[in-house]
């Protein structure tokens, strides 16, 4: 069949049951598709469906409601080219669970400030480069020191180290790109193992933080070039590509590839994204692509 609904829960929020996954092909049918049994690619936590007569677009509202708001993620999509043989994150609230810039400033008295801007900026409410010049003059006189004692707290999401292995094995290309700071995407990329990666770069002088950003600044832009420029380079075409992350920041690059991943996003990543995942974890990307829990890599 040319479609696949994909169903993923978070087994801390419950599992996903097979009276679930007949609701599913029942609000298909209901709507004209053709389905097969389902498949099932971790039981009790992922499930495929695959459907025919149906565009993608429409059954995944169809099926939400009749699973009537339950915690699953629901990712309707072609099965043409469907596992990804490039991906590109974010870093912060996405490969990790907090915002590093947020968490830095916590050393300088200043984290709940700066994170209304974050929050703002992430939300599409602010401009990022002027948010970001904002946050980081704050940061004007902090030692260098508390970027190492950040990176100490810094905590992968679940899932990070799989989806990362698991594509790699499987011939993917990995990049992790932040409007971040290039100390914690350097640590954070040696830690995943991602391919390459890239963020700003603070200044320091006679070990002090100046409160400014050195040229150039690593922007939504670019992260949405960046995208185009690895495929271009790999010979790849746009459907083979995968962006996940969970900001306006994110949005260009989520929207320019083959899957682009809302994880846990802000409204603005959510609304402009391909997919959703809301309730499971960035293994929920690996399901995604027909992935089996029994494939994944560390």
């Amino acid at each position: 069949m040319d479609n696949v609904l994909t169903l993923i829960s978070n087994p801390a929020d419950g599992a996903l049951g097979s009276a679930d996954v007949d609701k599913a092909r029942i609000a298909l049918e209901k709507l004209g598709a053709e389905t097969s049994p389902a498949d099932w690619l971790s039981k009790d936590e992922a499930a495929d469906i695959e459907f025919d007569l149906v565009a993608p677009e429409s059954s995944e509202a169809a099926v939400r409601q009749a699973l009537n708001n339950k915690p699953i993620d629901v990712i309707a999509q072609t099965t043409l080219r469907r596992k990804k043989k490039l991906i590109i994150a974010d870093m912060d609230s996405t490969i990790v669970s907090g915002e590093t810039l947020d968490d830095l400033a916590e050393f300088a008295g200043l984290k709940d400030k700066i994170a209304e801007i974050t929050a703002r900026a992430m939300n599409g409410e602010m401009d990022f480069f002027e948010a970001l010049k904002a946050r980081v003059a704050m940061l004007e006189g902090l030692s260098e020191d508390f970027m190492e004692e950040t990176m100490k707290d810094v905590q992968l999401n679940p899932g990070a180290k799989e989806l990362i292995g698991t594509m790699r094995v499987h011939g993917a290309h990995t990049g992790l790109i932040s409007g971040g700071f290039s100390y914690f995407t350097d640590r954070v990329r040696e830690q995943v193992r991602f391919h390459m990666s890239l963020g700003n770069k603070l200044e320091i002088i006679d070990g002090k933080l100046t409160g400014k950003v050195i040229p150039p600044v690593v922007t939504k832009d670019t992260k949405h070039d960046m995208l185009i420029d690895m495929a271009s380079q790999r010979e790849l075409g746009m459907t083979d590509t995968m962006a996940i992350g969970d900001g306006a920041n994110d949005v260009p690059m989520l929207k320019a590839a083959g899957m682009g991943i809302a994880y846990h996003g802000h409204s603005v990543a959510r609304k402009n994204a391909n997919a959703r995942l809301d309730h499971g974890d960035l293994t929920g990307a690996l399901f995604i692509q027909g992935y089996r829990r029994d494939e994944f890599v560390f």
